[in-house]
């Protein structure tokens, strides 16, 4: 708060006061020192006291009549009596005086000369016990605040804000310590560019309860630059200083440690409360005998409702689980002895449900509590699922014996060079009874003991190295005779030779023979296909086993010359050759066959072309592991596709110039309208890209009108052997800006009757909008050219009329008696010429107001009497005059402008042309009367006056009438289409 001071002018003082000692003081001092609120003394060069305040008394306890009498420490603050200042200036000193008692007071004392006295001097005195106490309070706040991480603050209405902590550099310390600032003031200043994003509505709602100097407590997060991210508490007091001065009271508190501990517990909690809803198992807790807490799957695990379980007793819970009785008792015991206990039980289920699909369900029970019982948790997990499976795998164990002993393929369980166990079919197979097979050596199985040691050690080698040993091989039966079997030997676990293997044994005797007889067949077959001219190759696992001599011939080379060799061999250098394949046993069934065609070089660096399929064969009834083998026929086609190739760069060539074609191609099928192949500027001519025409009806791709106007004409041609011709006139685009256009059309029938594609309708247009526009250009040209020359002969007409008329006044006036019927004339000839000119300076036809205009000033100017013109009703420029009628409606309206002047004494002409929604009515007014009983009718037709009226008329569409309306004759000529034209207003 500032005050603003005005210096006043000096005014007289009526008289001085004696002061206490007797001497005069001016009244003006006495009174600033009485009602100073600091001591104040007046004293002489001698150090007498003239004056002093009430203040001085209570100070320094007692009246003081001289300097001298003060205290030595305080008398050399005032400077008595050597160090007094002079006349106008002032002295200011501080300092700690002993008074009475021996109690220190801090002094500030301010000296001054007074003006105006001789040797006088105004003392203050000031105790600084109170500015001492407030700036250690200042002190003790401000490190309170700073250990305690407390920021405070208060609004005062008057001074704005304050705060109890000093300020940063205190009084008499360096100032450059008070630039580092405490943590508490730090808090006293936190600006909306701090504060975290999702605390900004915490924040604003601070604001607004300082504003409004409302109570709250708001915590908020702050990013700080050097501390990071901080919790800040605020706390608003609002309050009344003295005065009725209202404030309000700012406390921050940081929380950051209270609120990352908080979160951290929340967050703990949720934690346990979300894995604790999402556990498969029912969980509960139960203290002294009570369920506490629970979650939803424990209570529907006992098929409790909602909230039902909370309060009960354990030995509820037992009941719920099947125990009760005696059971729930033993359950207890065992919980105390033991600390936990667990069960099995099925809950209750509906009359509908079946045994294999009752629930079952586990509870355990585990003592938490150091004392007896007091906490428990329980554990209801749903076990359905496991019993199920222990169900499932008692059923696979049946399953398994039965697989076992009813299997038709003999099944042993062998350990150190014996038979352990076998099954029916392995005692059908061999012929010994169950009894003797069990524990029977299995060189009893072979021919010879050399024979066994010799498959037992190539079985054992396979056995180490892969796990698995197969093979055929001869078994001895008990009655000594031999049959071929097929055996599959694989180790019980691989990490344990010792723990034995499991063999199976299939009888493949008699395919064996079938075998034998099989190959004695394909040495006859072999025979036969080396007649044909396919080449046959046959590859083994170890490659090319045959070849027939068609392929020899191909391949430019003897069998022995690839026997063992891959057939790829013969493959050219492209990786994905189809010979290069190794997945064909692997994709192709016994009998399938894949066809292919691709490029061989033979040994003497011949290139050809063959097409050929494979085929898998000899897979049926060999033994395990043998795949079978791939037979390849191939065909040289080397002819055939010199001639497509050939073909195909025909066709390339034809598309080439289709492609570059100054003109739209499209290729249409005539059974459904739809694109087959186009070219690129068939997409300019239907204004589209190629991927949204093809394979499209014309409906799609062209507006309706256009899309309707091509499919009648590609129809059209679909039905005839002649071409379609037609120009198509697309509209101009206002979207993308594309022009108007005009195109020429053919659309002519390449029948392909006979064939699988079907008519098919060959689309040839070219873009002639440039020729027609030049066209049009011509013919506009052309048409100016004529209006030009119809205007030209108009105005020569005019001219030559205008030529005739002066003529003819030349003679009215060499010819007096005559001069009536020449002035006749003249005004016919100025009508017609005024309608010629009116002709020139226009296109078009001429409309009526503007030949009414012209005749009417044509007449004024040939007999001065003054004709008004009015016009009525709406877009008068609508009706105009033909060019066959314009000259007799001049010549008309011309007569009757005549006869209404000649038979009228004087006056102006009225000439009114009304206008109705399809016809147009001529007026003219003059003033007089008509003959009596006159008829209009009646009037023969002449040369001149009304008679040349009724016989210029037009016969259609034009009437005249004459009429007696007060003192005005009125000539009406009525007109209406065909003898005016109605036209577009201007």
């Amino acid at each position: 708060m500032s005050i603003k001071s005005k210096l006043l002018p000096a005014a007289r003082v009526p008289g001085d006061v004696p002061h206490e000692g007797g001497v005069a003081v001016p009244s003006a001092l006495a009174d600033c020192v009485s009602i100073s609120p600091l001591p104040l003394l007046l004293s002489d060069p001698q150090g007498r006291v003239l004056l002093a305040n009430e203040a001085l008394r209570a100070a320094l306890g007692g009246r003081l009549d001289a300097l001298a009498g003060l205290p030595p420490e305080l008398a050399e603050l005032i400077g008595w009596p050597a160090q007094m200042p002079a006349r106008g200036e002032s002295r200011r000193r501080e300092g700690w005086v002993a008074m009475e008692g021996g109690a220190l007071r801090h002094w500030r004392v301010t000296s001054r000369g007074v003006a105006g006295g001789a040797g006088r001097w105004l003392v203050q005195f000031e105790d600084l016990a109170l500015e001492d106490a407030r700036e250690l309070a200042h002190i003790e706040i401000s490190a309170l605040m700073g250990t305690a991480g407390l920021g405070v603050a208060t609004h005062d209405a008057a001074r704005g804000w304050v705060t109890a902590a000093p300020p940063a550099a205190g009084r008499g310390e360096d100032e450059g310590q008070g630039e580092r600032g405490t943590p508490g003031q730090s808090l006293m200043s936190v600006g909306r560019d701090v504060v975290a994003a999702e605390s900004m509505a915490d924040y604003d709602r601070l604001q607004q309860a300082l504003r409004q100097r409302q109570r709250v407590e708001v915590r908020y997060a702050v990013e700080h630059r050097d501390t990071g991210r901080r919790w800040l508490m605020t706390r608003v007091e609002p309050a009344e200083l003295s005065g009725g001065r209202p404030a309000v009271t700012v406390v921050t508190l940081d929380v950051t440690e209270e609120e990352t501990a908080r979160r951290h517990n929340e967050q703990l909690l949720h934690e346990l409360g979300t894995i604790l809803e999402v556990s498969p198992a029912g969980i509960a807790y139960l203290r002294r005998g009570a369920l506490v807490r629970c979650n939803a799957r424990f209570e529907a695990l006992l098929g409790l409702d909602a909230g039902q379980a909370r309060g009960m007793s354990l030995a509820q819970v037992m009941t719920r689980a099947g125990l009760d009785g005696t059971a729930a008792v033993q359950a207890q015991q065992l919980l105390q002895q033991q600390g936990a206990f667990e069960t099995e039980f099925q809950p209750a289920a509906g009359d509908s449900a079946g045994a294999e699909e009752q629930p079952w369900r586990s509870l355990a029970l585990r003592r938490a509590g150091a004392a007896a019982g007091d906490e428990v948790v329980a554990v209801v997990s749903d076990i359905s699922r496991l019993r199920r499976q222990q169900a499932a795998l008692a059923g696979l164990e049946r399953e398994r014996e039965l697989m076992f002993n009813l299997s038709d393929v003999g099944i042993a369980y062998q350990r150190d060079g014996r038979i352990g166990r076998a099954n029916l079919a392995m005692v059908e197979l061999t012929g010994y009874p169950r009894e003797q097979l069990q524990g029977l050596a299995l060189s009893e199985l072979y021919e010879d003991e050399a024979l066994y040691l010799q498959y037992a050690a190539q079985e054992r080698r396979e056995l180490a190295q892969h796990g698995r040993a197969q093979g055929e091989r001869r078994l001895r039966r008990r009655d000594g005779s031999t049959l071929w079997v097929q055996v599959h030997q694989r180790m019980v676990d691989l990490a344990d030779p010792s723990a034995g293997s499991i063999a199976s044994y299939v009888n493949v005797d008699e395919r064996r023979r079938v075998r034998e007889t099989l190959l004695t067949q394909a040495d006859r077959t072999r025979a036969i296909l080396d007649s044909v001219l396919v080449g046959i190759v046959t590859v083994g696992p170890q490659g090319i086993a045959w070849m027939n001599r068609s392929a020899r011939r191909m391949f430019g080379g003897e069998l022995a010359d690839f026997i063992g060799l891959p057939i790829s061999v013969v493959a050219s250098a492209e990786p994905d050759h189809p010979l290069r394949r190794q997945d064909w046993l692997d994709t192709l069934e016994e009998g399938q066959a894949e066809t292919f065609e691709c490029r061989l070089t033979a040994r003497d660096g011949r290139a050809f072309w063959v097409v050929g399929n494979v085929v898998v064969t000899g897979r049926e009834g060999s033994a395990p592991g043998d795949d079978g083998q791939l037979t390849f026929a191939l065909l040289d086609i080397e002819r055939r596709r010199e001639a497509e190739n050939r073909i195909a760069q025909a066709r390339a060539g034809l598309q080439r110039i289709i492609e570059t074609a100054p003109l739209a191609i499209a290729l249409f099928d005539g059974a459904n309208q739809q694109v087959l192949q186009l070219n690129q500027k068939l997409c300019a001519f239907a204004r589209r890209p190629a991927e949204e025409i093809l394979g499209r009806q014309p409906a799609l791709w062209l507006p309706g009108i256009e899309a309707a106007s091509l499919s009648a004409d590609l129809h059209l041609a679909s039905g005839t052997q002649e071409a379609v011709r037609r120009e198509l006139h697309r509209e101009a685009d206002a979207q993308t800006g594309q022009a108007a256009e005009v195109w020429d059309v053919s659309i002519v029938s390449l029948d392909s009757a006979g064939e699988s594609g079907g008519t098919q309708l060959l689309l040839v247009a070219s873009d002639v909008t440039e020729q027609r526009a030049a066209e049009e250009a011509r013919l506009a040209a052309a048409i100016a050219q004529r209006e030009m020359l119809v205007k030209e002969v108009h105005h020569r007409i005019k001219n030559n009329l205008q030529g005739v008329a002066g003529l003819l006044q030349q003679n009215a006036q060499r010819h007096p008696e005559a001069s009536a019927a020449i002035a006749e004339a003249v005004g016919h000839v100025h009508a017609i010429a005024q309608v010629h000119g009116l002709q020139v300076g226009m296109t078009g036809p001429l409309r009526v107001k503007a030949v009414m205009e012209a005749i009417a000033q044509s007449v004024q100017r040939m007999f001065g009497r003054p004709i008004t013109m009015e016009v009525q009703g709406p877009d008068p420029h609508r009706f105009a005059l033909t060019e066959a009628d314009s000259i007799p409606v001049a010549l008309t309206v011309n007569e009757l402008l005549t006869n209404a002047i000649k038979h009228s004494a004087g006056g102006a002409i009225a000439c009114r042309m009304e206008c109705g929604e399809d016809a147009v009515a001529l007026s003219v007014a003059n003033p007089g009367s008509l003959a009596p009983e006159f008829n209009l009718a009646q009037v023969p037709a002449g040369i001149s006056g009304l008679g040349l009226v009724r016989a210029l008329l037009p016969r259609k569409g034009a009437s005249i009438s004459l009429s007696q309306e007060g003192p005005m004759v009125v000539a009406r000529l009525r007109l209406a289409p065909p003898a005016v034209a109605l036209l577009t207003p201007l």
